[in-house]
């Protein structure tokens, strides 16, 4: 399958180096300067921006800021075969009347794409079900919802994620660096603690055994999570997935 990726800033240079090994790829983009970096790096065609372009029968995968979508929904003409958009908060309406397609797909990737290990929300026409799953179990793993609803809950926790985990990455490096460990040390601790993190997450059935099995009575996790909690880190998580959910409407 051919897949025209429209854009070429960082989630589609993130969704190119995870799905040019499957899929043969070619951009339109508006920044000619890259144009021959993009053919060495994933033998791909290029199209420039600049002019009118046909995209009749393609499979195009959306990879633009939403300010920009109807700037660029200018200078694509014809009827694609399907457009697959990770747009946040764009509404498939938004996208129809902008982007003529015989299939319209929602999808909300993450950077970690770039490593094959991107949780991708999907939603959209169900046609095409089995064929954005494939698209994007190329990059991760893909979950399919059955509402746009959903799909914007799931922009707040797995779209914006990565930027929540640094937080929680960083300041336990902080931390560690505090109590007097050097910093290459301590990052090299918490990236082996993430690294050890998801099949643990994956074989339980849920997060609390987890901290069931390492908290002792009286013991250090024991008082670390006690003060995590005196500063309502749990609720301010909550409340993160809250806000950014609320902006995903704000753009309806």
């Amino acid at each position: 399958m051919k897949l025209t990726i429209v854009g070429n800033g960082s989630m589609a240079h993130a969704l190119a180096r995870g799905l040019h090994k499957n899929f043969e790829l070619e951009f339109i983009a508006r920044d000619e300067d890259v144009f021959e970096a993009l053919f060495n790096e994933y033998k791909a065609d290029t199209i420039s921006l600049q002019g009118k372009i046909d995209v009749t029968g393609k499979t195009l995968l959306l990879c633009v800021k939403p300010y920009a979508l109807e700037n660029v929904a200018t200078k694509l003409h014809g009827e694609a075969r399907a457009l697959y958009s990770i747009l946040a908060g764009t509404s498939m309406q938004v996208l129809n009347d902008a982007i003529k397609a015989q299939h319209t797909i929602r999808a909300m990737p993450n950077v970690a794409a770039a490593y094959g290990s991107s949780a991708t929300a999907l939603t959209g026409d169900s046609a095409l079900k089995d064929e954005s799953m494939e698209i994007f179990d190329a990059i991760g793993r893909s979950i399919w919802l059955d509402s746009e609803k959903a799909l914007d809950i799931a922009t707040a926790v797995a779209g914006s994620g990565p930027a929540y985990l640094a937080l929680v990455a960083e300041a336990m490096m902080d931390g560690g660096v505090r109590q007097g460990l050097k910093r290459d040390e301590s990052r090299a601790l918490v990236n082996a603690l993430f690294e050890g993190f998801a099949p643990l997450l994956n074989d339980s059935k849920h997060p609390a055994l987890i901290k069931d099995s390492v908290m002792s009575p009286g013991g250090t996790t024991a008082a670390g999570y006690s003060a995590l909690e005196s500063h309502a880190v749990r609720y301010g998580f909550i409340e993160a997935i809250e806000k950014a959910f609320m902006v995903t409407q704000k753009n309806k």
